[in-house]
């Protein structure tokens, strides 16, 4: 019997909705549904008396969607996040629906919904793989924390009120210091997120990049910088205060002076079901208005 998994929203009612119809439909027609809530793929945020908390990658998949060939998933943006990291180690592509605001990792809608899952369990679809970032935090030789990323890690000062230096170790490269509010390490797929807040260029998604954006930095010459994706990034503390450290906005650790950061390429992929052929610039143009034709103003103006 094939398998299919529904991750959903539990916050959302209609995603809970949703979910009950879709379970109801596919089992009619012989599929073995399993279901799970997207909070399972939440990191958790540190608190003063919880200053780790630690959940290791693989350890994330809801039971039973090991072996399931496709998922859907119900939300928007923050949810599809946390999908991935429930499944990402398992190698199982997503088909994300958007019932959110932006949406701007979803491939499809509530009203397309019946037809893309006909062309789903047809397997009339294509795969598109976004890379996907480990991060992970020592002490010395023993792990603290560690976990998937789609789009960004960010690392800054609690509160932000003043600036950080930051030692940052590019692959073999000579370490170089970074005085900022705080670093932004982010996936093509991120650099439409918090990186292009902070001033960072887009990147699409099929390019073999990372890059590196400074929140803020107090130097003209301190810019976001993209390198290859093969190249390991070590982030060392120069504060003896301790900073925070969060992973797609979703959850993170506190970062005490002895703390070291090892971000790299994941062996894992993002795996997003395409229903149509990826075209990455109409989303640019459709959810952040990128290239829209300019309209000039009047040459002159009646006073009146």
């Amino acid at each position: 019997m094939p398998k299919i998994g529904i991750i959903y929203n539990e916050g959302k009612p209609v995603a809970c909705r949703i979910a009950q119809e879709i379970d109801d439909k596919l089992t009619a027609l012989g599929w073995e549904v399993g279901s799970a809530a997207a909070k399972g793929g939440i990191l958790g945020y540190c608190h003063d008396d919880r200053p780790i908390t630690y959940r290791p990658i693989d350890s994330l998949c809801p039971p039973g969607f090991e072996d399931m060939s496709l998922a859907i998933v119900l939300g928007g943006d923050g949810t599809v996040l946390a999908a991935f990291r429930q499944v990402a180690p398992y190698g199982i592509p997503l088909l994300t629906v958007n019932t959110g605001h932006m949406g701007f990792l979803t491939e499809t809608y509530l009203n397309q919904l019946p037809e893309a899952i006909d062309r789903a369990i047809a397997g009339e679809y294509q795969i598109e793989q976004r890379a996907m970032l480990s991060v992970r935090v020592w002490e010395g030789d023993r792990l603290l924390w560690e976990a998937l990323c789609l789009n960004e890690m960010v690392i800054h000062r609690e509160p932000l009120t003043s600036m950080c230096h930051f030692e940052v170790t590019v692959g073999r490269h000579a370490p170089v210091d970074i005085a900022a509010d705080g670093v932004i390490l982010s996936t093509p797929t991120g650099s439409t997120a918090y990186s292009l807040s902070a001033g960072g260029p887009v990147v699409a998604p099929g390019v073999d990049a990372l890059q590196l954006v400074p929140i803020c930095p107090h130097s003209l010459a301190s810019r976001a910088l993209v390198f290859s994706d093969t190249e390991p990034v070590i982030i060392n503390s120069a504060n003896p205060n301790r900073l925070v450290m969060v992973v797609d906005g979703n959850g993170g650790c506190y970062i005490l002076p002895e703390f070291t950061l090892q971000i790299e390429r994941s062996p894992h992929s993002a795996k997003f079901v395409r229903l149509h052929p990826p075209e990455y610039f109409k989303v640019l143009r459709e959810k952040l208005g990128w290239g829209l034709p300019h309209i000039a103003k009047p040459t002159s103006v009646e006073l009146p």
